[in-house]
């Protein structure tokens, strides 16, 4: 309607002076309901086909579009183990800090766990005392076998010295077997020393390996002990929050509840016709108006435009895609955010709003090679923004009429 009016004064209006000043004609006589549409035709003629231009042009180089929202990112509160709830710690609404405990699932298996990781440490903690003593008591054994086969020894080459002074003296008998006490001997010393090794190995490498694998099985049982306790992993809010002592939860089927974090919705999404494809560019300065914070204009600049067509998307399967099963045309989502700092306090996360982008072509008019005739036309083309912003800041101001009371609510 607005269009309409302007494009009158330019068309239907100066047909009307020309008529009654040029021609006299005045309304109710030569000009009257009959006969106005013979008589304004030229103006009536240009101003619809003014109209349409101007709307195309408007709604084409300065789009807009009543599918925008304020959204923000919800985080679900999954355990990572399945589980009892044994303690809830938060209500149905409450602000949580970062690593603040939600809730508590059953831990007793966790417990016994932890507990016998402790005993299998404290076990081996007095095999390490007990394979002491064993290395005390292997070098007794070998200090004793080693004293054996050194008096053998010593009396095998006394008895052999004197067979060689005087052959016959000493029976060849108990020469043979002092040579076979000394091999036992031998043996008896190898096998102290041999025991001895062995228990320094266990007191030096077997029983600290075996430590250091009970420690990790306690780091293991804490880690899963931990898992009991579901943190929050940022600041936030829990919402609609309603798990209770006793109930059942499971990461691969059930969550326990959302999580919003803070400092969400500070940009706002908004999805505009696809014709505006090419339209649409980072840097477009954009004014927009939420229905949680009526009568209000804030200025927003666009910073990032998808380049895809979220209903064009498929997943590959087992059956072909069909065209035709995509009933609704998708949009082209622009990212916006607030020109000035705080420009989105006060408007409730989720809101709907709706958003007009302003196309900018001063650098092109700017630029030197840009003819006369084509400096105009995009002057007029930036000129006519303002039929868009005036039509959002009604919008805006019929905005919270049109719920309250068009709506009946």
């Amino acid at each position: 309607m607005l269009e309409l009016l302007l494009c009158s004064l330019l068309t239907i209006f100066p047909d009307y002076l020309y008529r009654r000043y040029a021609q006299g004609k005045r309304f109710g006589r030569e000009i009257t309901f009959f006969s106005v549409w013979f008589e304004l035709r030229w103006g009536i003629t240009a101003c619809l086909m003014l109209t349409v231009a101007l709307i195309t042009t408007i709604f084409y180089f300065h789009p807009s579009t009543t599918s925008a929202t304020l959204f923000y990112r919800t985080v679900p509160i999954v355990p990572e183990v399945s589980g009892r709830v044994a303690e809830v710690h938060v209500q149905f609404s409450a602000p949580v800090k970062q690593g603040e405990v939600i809730f508590r699932l059953d831990s007793a298996k966790q417990e016994a766990s932890m507990e016998t990781a402790r005993r299998k440490i404290a076990e081996v903690d007095a095999a390490m005392l007990a394979a002491q003593v064993d290395i005390l008591k292997a070098e007794g054994q070998a200090q004793e076998a080693k004293g054996s086969y050194q008096q053998t020894s010593d009396e095998l080459d006394t008895k052999r010295e004197l067979q060689k002074r005087n052959p016959g003296i000493v029976p060849q008998r108990d020469i043979e077997k002092l040579e076979v006490l000394l091999a036992g001997r031998q043996g008896a010393l190898d096998a102290a020393m041999a025991s001895k090794q062995s228990a320094v190995t266990r007191v030096n490498a077997l029983l600290p390996a075996e430590k250091a694998s009970a420690e990790a099985a306690l780091a293991e049982a804490q880690v899963d002990l931990d898992k009991t306790f579901i943190r929050a992993g940022v600041a936030g809010r829990v919402e609609q929050f309603t798990l209770r002592p006793g109930d059942i939860v499971n990461p691969m089927i059930r969550s326990a509840g959302i999580l919003i974090p803070d400092n969400v919705g500070r940009a706002l999404s908004a999805g505009f016709g696809q014709i505006e494809a090419q339209v649409m560019k980072v840097g477009m300065v954009a004014e927009a108006t939420c229905i949680s914070k009526p009568w209000t204009i804030i200025p927003m600049v666009v910073t990032g435009v998808q380049n895809y067509i979220a209903a064009g998307q498929f997943r590959g399967g087992e059956q072909l895609v069909d065209a035709q099963q995509v009933q609704a045309p998708g949009t082209i989502l622009t990212f916006l955010e607030p020109i000035y700092s705080g420009g989105l306090d006060g408007v409730t996360p989720g809101s709907s709003c709706i958003v007009n982008a302003y196309t900018s072509n001063h650098e092109r008019i700017a630029a030197q090679q840009t003819s006369t005739f084509m400096r105009l036309t995009l002057h007029a083309v930036d000129a006519v923004g303002i039929v868009h912003a005036m039509l959002l800041r009604v919008q805006a101001l019929l905005l919270p009429v049109k719920t309250l009371v068009m709506s009946g609510h």
